[in-house]
């Protein structure tokens, strides 16, 4: 089918089809203008000379279906005044209609196309082998028009599923890249800004622990990348561990107690998941450090009749996920929960802010 959309390929089909429509349109002039006079003969000329642009015009150019109808009624006039000379227009009808309208005219069209040319010929008293044999001609090019429509409907159809795909892909990669980047920054921005801090006091041992800990978070952030892309590959992550490092970092980063409690079995989640816990809980901590410096967090996670549900919870009022950079930490989380077929809710409480992620225990990765 992608050899058929070339433009030269294009160019050479309209070229052939207006040649057969020109040939058509020139015989029944010729052979209608000594039978039947001068009038009948001008009458004839300015009838072809109306379904040939018609025909083009809505047949092989774009164009509006609706030239279709001065097509259909030219092509069986010309076939009545000079038989068979309008049959190039009626086999393009056929073709055409399929892509210029929608299935249930399409089909009135090339039924109306079929019969209105039997029952001509039957009023010229044509040969029936003649009658027949173009009747069969008709009903093989209606078949093979409406597969042809059929299958550009299933390649468009194709292109368009492929195009959603890639876009599903590429905003996985986005909330995958902001949730790595957003975490591992905040965190080196804590540390670089207190060791800035600090050597302006002139503590420089104290500065150097501060960038010593900015550069592990730099590698771990690499490896959290690697993990990521481990991760988009099916391959498995460890879940409890990463929690733990995340509340580590988190301590490390602001010094504020950070604690990580676990109830149910939740081994049995898969890759997708997993991940999508272990994003939420990194912009969770991510956004505490911003709006809520110091706040003491808990990171719980359970299995409560089979759902897995994660609940990031701090005691300082930090504020909600969507006030962070460019907004992508709120709506990020909440997609990643619905394409899994949880949900996520998050709000004030008490004096603090809490996060709750809830996903079926048995979510599809």
């Amino acid at each position: 089918m992608s050899f058929l959309r070339r433009p030269l390929v294009r160019v050479v089909f309209r070229a052939l089809v207006v040649s057969y429509l020109l040939f058509g349109s020139v015989y029944a002039v010729v052979d209608a203008w000594p039978r039947l006079g001068w009038a009948v003969g001008a009458g004839v000329l300015l009838l072809s000379a109306m379904t040939f642009a018609a025909s083009v015009r809505g047949a092989v150019f774009p164009g509006s279906g609706r030239l279709l109808l001065p097509a259909l009624a030219g092509g069986l006039a010309m076939h009545a005044v000079s038989p068979y000379s309008g049959l190039a227009v009626l086999y393009v009808v056929v073709y055409a209609a399929p892509y210029r309208l929608p299935l249930r005219w399409a089909a009135a069209f090339v039924a109306a196309d079929i019969g209105g040319t039997v029952l001509v010929s039957l009023l010229l008293g044509l040969p029936v082998p003649e009658t027949f044999g173009n009747t069969m001609g008709l009903c093989y090019s209606v078949i093979l028009a409406f597969l042809l429509r059929q299958l550009t409907l299933s390649r468009e159809l194709a292109e368009s599923r492929a195009r959603e795909s890639a876009q599903a892909e590429r905003a996985h990669l986005a909330r995958e890249i902001h949730d790595i980047l957003a975490h591992a920054q905040s965190a080196q921005i804590v540390h670089l800004e207190g060791a800035r801090l600090l050597l302006e006091r002139g503590d420089v041992p104290t500065a150097l622990d501060r960038v010593t800990r900015a550069l592990r978070l730099a590698r771990s952030g690499l490896e959290e990348t690697k993990r990521a892309v481990d991760a988009l590959r099916g391959q498995d992550i460890r879940l409890l561990e990463l929690l733990e490092r995340l509340t580590v970092e988190h301590r490390s980063a602001g010094g504020a107690p950070c604690e990580v409690e676990v109830s149910g079995d939740v081994s049995a989640l898969p890759a997708g998941a997993r991940l999508a816990v272990a994003r939420t809980a990194q912009e969770a901590l991510t956004n505490v450090r911003r709006h809520a410096p110091g706040a003491a967090v808990t990171v719980t996670l359970r299995n409560v009749r089979g759902w897995c549900e994660l609940e990031v919870r701090d005691g300082g009022g930090a504020a909600p996920p969507a006030q962070d950079g460019g907004g992508y930490g709120l709506v990020g989380m909440r997609e990643r929960a619905e394409l899994l077929g949880g949900s996520l809710t998050t709000g004030p409480e008490g004096a603090g802010f809490r996060v709750l992620l809830r996903l079926p225990a048995g979510a599809a990765s």
